[in-house]
Order: C-alpha cells, then structure tokens, then sequence
C-alpha cells in the first residue's frame, strides 16, 4: 500500500517538531507491505495547503495520513472533524494571523475523516500506546490542511481514506518551555504510528 504522510515544519520558535521528524522516520522504516512519500508541509496558509494538495496530485497515494503537532496533548490524537474555519490562535511563519475566516466560503461547514478511526485506535492501545479519538482538528493550520484535503477529495470524487493525527510535543521541546508539558518520545509516537498504519493497510483491501 502506498500512503502519503505529511507533517509540518517547525514553528512558534520550536527548533523541531515531531511531526516532520515522524514523517520522516516512517519513511526510512515503514511497516511491512508500506510504501511512504513524505511532505514536511510550510506552516503559512497558503503554502500548507497548496503543498499537500500539489504532493497528493504528483504522488497518487492509496491513503493519506497528516500529522500534526498539538503541544498539551498526553496522547496521539486521532481527529474525527475538519471545520470550515480559520482562526489562529497564533501567527503563522510569515507572520499571518487569521480571524473567524472560513477556509472554503462555498464549502461545506465541515468534513468527517475517512480514516478507519475506531480500528486504529484500538490497534494504538493494544500496543500500549496513549492514545484518543479527538472531535476537532482545531482551526489552525492543521484543521486547515486536514479540510482542504477531504474537500479535493469530495470534489474530485476520490475515496481513498484521509485524515489527521495530532501527535504531542517531544522531551526536548519541554525543556525549553517555562512550564511543564507532557510529552512522548519519538520511538513511542511511531510505535503508535506504525500500529495505526497497518491497520490502515488490512483496512484499504476489505
């Protein structure tokens, strides 16, 4: 199965975020029977989702998996909904904030994931993996990328499964932050990963 695995560039003065340094692992040791493209995606409005969407078109993935950083989070987020909304709670890398703005303005308000959310869950735990089922992507830059991509695929007729995981912040981004967070390492975030991944590959050929 080949799977299209994005995560995004560092961003908020972190120097690493662990969803490009997932990505990337993945990629260099994927679960058997897994073919992996990686994007690191621009953490700005307009490049974060115009990357992914021009990755999806030149790659043709039978599955697509975005990750995403949720500083705060004890456990690997598996997100249920993408909202038509846009309002940072930060700015982007170039500076941008946005406010109550929608993504699409003809667009649907929201888009449920088409990932097997409940079986790769339940794979994630039986590993002993944190891990949850999450109603919202948020309405930063993640539930961003993770709306436009369920919408092409609405508008293209496409049904291959899409979605969006939030992975927590790794040790060392704690230590460089005044206050205590929780965290995972990297080796417990892609044991999750891998898990919920062969799922999705028994799932694509049901």
């Amino acid at each position: 199965m080949h799977i299209l695995i994005t995560g995004f560039e560092p961003f908020a003065g972190s120097p690493v975020n662990p969803s490009m340094e997932a990505a990337r692992a993945l990629k260099q040791n994927p679960p058997p029977g897994i073919e992996i493209t990686t994007a690191i995606l621009p953490v700005d409005h307009q490049g974060g989702p115009a990357r992914l969407l021009e990755m999806l078109e030149a790659s043709q993935p039978q599955a697509v998996v975005c990750l995403g950083e949720a500083a705060g989070r004890a456990a690997l987020s598996l997100e249920r909904v993408a909202i038509n909304l846009m309002d940072y709670c930060i700015p982007d890398n170039l500076g941008e904030t946005v406010t109550d703005q929608p993504i699409d303005p003809a667009g649907p308000a929201a888009y449920f994931s088409t990932l097997p959310l409940r079986a790769m869950l339940a794979a994630m735990l039986a590993a002993g993996i944190p891990a949850e089922l999450s109603l919202s992507a948020g309405a930063y830059l993640c539930n961003q990328v993770m709306y436009a991509l369920l919408h092409h695929l609405a508008q293209t007729g496409a049904t291959l499964p899409a979605g969006f995981i939030h992975l927590p912040s790794l040790p060392r981004q704690a230590v460089a932050r005044e206050k205590i967070m929780p965290t995972l390492s990297l080796d417990v975030i892609l044991e999750g990963l891998r898990a919920a991944l062969s799922v999705l590959s028994d799932f694509s050929v049901l």
